[in-house]
């Protein structure tokens, strides 16, 4: 696609420009971040979800056909990546689960709003909160997360209703 912003660098890391994959990194640094935060639900963790992240993609970016935007395509590289760490951790989250609310804390007074979303996100059942972040926050449509997450797009669609629902309830209730 010519309208791409990333579509010079994608060319010329692919044919090993470090400073090209560079620039991509730091173009999507924060969103990659912020989208594996969300589905792991650990500072620690996302830190090192987000690094395999740009280490696949470094591998896999010849793989990129350019039939979408590059944002959308790494987008959903990431959450394949997460959410298949995510169920080889089953007792990890487990255990995350039934720990204190340490990992979604503020870090700043800046962010405080979105750690509260967050905060809230993290109250959803596992498949809830992944549907909710996958289709509201990043707009995935339900059949992409449908099979990204192999369940239904019934599933999908209604995972995201009762999310949406609860997420709702507790705020009015704050």
């Amino acid at each position: 696609m010519q309208s791409d912003p990333d579509e010079q660098d994608i060319i010329e890391a692919i044919n090993g420009d470090v400073s090209a994959f560079k620039r991509l990194y730091e173009r999507h640094l924060n969103h990659v971040y912020g989208l594996v935060f969300r589905l792991c639900g650990d500072r620690v963790m996302a830190d090192d979800l987000t690094q395999e992240v740009f280490v696949q993609l470094w591998e896999k970016l010849s793989s990129f056909r350019f039939e979408s935007k590059f944002s959308t395509w790494l987008y959903s590289v990431t959450s394949h990546i997460c959410l298949s760490e995510l169920r080889r951790q089953k007792r990890w989250f487990q255990r995350f689960k039934n720990s204190s609310k340490d990992s979604v804390e503020p870090s700043d007074k800046g962010d405080a709003d979105l750690s509260r979303l967050d905060t809230l996100l993290f109250r959803l059942p596992e498949q809830a909160r992944q549907v909710f972040v996958l289709h509201a926050l990043e707009g995935a449509p339900h059949q992409q997360i449908a099979n990204v997450l192999g369940i239904a797009l019934g599933t999908s669609k209604a995972q995201f209703h009762r999310a949406r629902k609860s997420l709702e309830e507790w705020l009015e209730n704050e």
